[in-house]
């Protein structure tokens, strides 16, 4: 199926779904509803929110520019329905305010756990990765697996509010864990021998550790097993449907595979960035 038709398809969808939502508004059950998908229309623009340095997702390049995985894939996404993408680039910690705010339409590379979900609604999960560990070079010889960071006499960084965060508490919790703003200043602290290890997820660690060699090791097993899904405000169900079923197109129609050897199966993207 091509592009065009694609988008024929997804904006006929679109406006019947739009035409569902506006037939059903007058019912009281519908006060609190979210109508995303008409504002994407109304506006001309899909928002994404995401916090840059989130390698290889989100990323800013030499240039400015946003790009990553799930810039594409949002890229591909506006341009099925004849919209303009508009990145959002927020601080993580308050990305869930700015969704449910309306400053984007959906969020980007969130892992999804039951507390989440407790304040936002997942679409189907599009990758599924877990935590890893950087050491530091030292240490290469006394710690094989998060088991042996389980230790007081250990230090791991971590970025705050995280699912990497999450996991240190649950399985690191014998270990000193520091949390910083940015998964870039917690990694660093590794760098700089300030702490022996750097939880985070796999690709983010990969990468790194491709670009650092000889820095740090990679202990490349993940502990966790996290999905990663859009994160879209509650009771949004005609966001999530076209949502789930565009990730089912492109998956099936090889646009999903071709973006992500780009960003898993080549290096080349690496020195765009900054």
């Amino acid at each position: 199926m091509t592009l065009h038709n694609i988008k024929q398809q997804l904006r006929k969808w679109v406006v019947a779904a739009t035409i569902a939502s506006s037939a059903f508004a007058c019912l009281p059950a519908a006060a609190a509803s979210n109508n995303t998908l008409e504002e994407i229309l109304k506006s001309g623009e899909l928002k994404l929110c995401f916090e840059a340095g989130y390698l290889p997702f989100e990323m800013t390049a030499k240039n400015g520019h946003f790009i990553g995985f799930d810039i594409d894939v949002a890229k591909h996404l506006a341009r099925s329905l004849g919209v303009k993408f508009v990145p959002v680039n927020t601080a993580w910690d308050g990305i869930v305010p700015a969704l449910k705010t309306g400053k984007c339409d959906f969020i980007a590379g969130m892992t999804v756990t039951p507390k989440r979900n407790l304040s936002v609604l997942f679409a189907d999960d599009y990758l599924k990765m877990g935590q890893t560990i950087l050491i530091s070079p030292k240490l290469k010889d006394k710690i094989h697996s998060y088991r042996d960071l389980n230790n007081k006499k250990y230090t791991i960084a971590t970025q705050m509010g995280t699912s990497s965060a999450i996991g240190v508490k649950k399985y690191l919790y014998n270990a000193k864990t520091e949390l910083y703003d940015t998964s870039a200043d917690a990694v660093l602290q590794v760098m700089n021998g300030k702490a022996d290890a750097f939880v985070y997820d796999l690709p983010y660690n990969a990468m790194y550790e491709a670009q650092h060699k000889g820095q740090v090791i990679h202990l490349d097993k993940p502990f966790t097993f996290e999905p990663l899904a859009w994160a879209i405000r509650k009771g949004d169900t005609d966001f999530l449907n076209l949502l789930n079923n565009y990730m089912k197109q492109i998956r099936g129609d090889g646009t999903y595979e071709r973006i992500y050897n780009k960003w898993f199966k080549s290096d080349r993207w690496v020195s765009q960035v900054q």
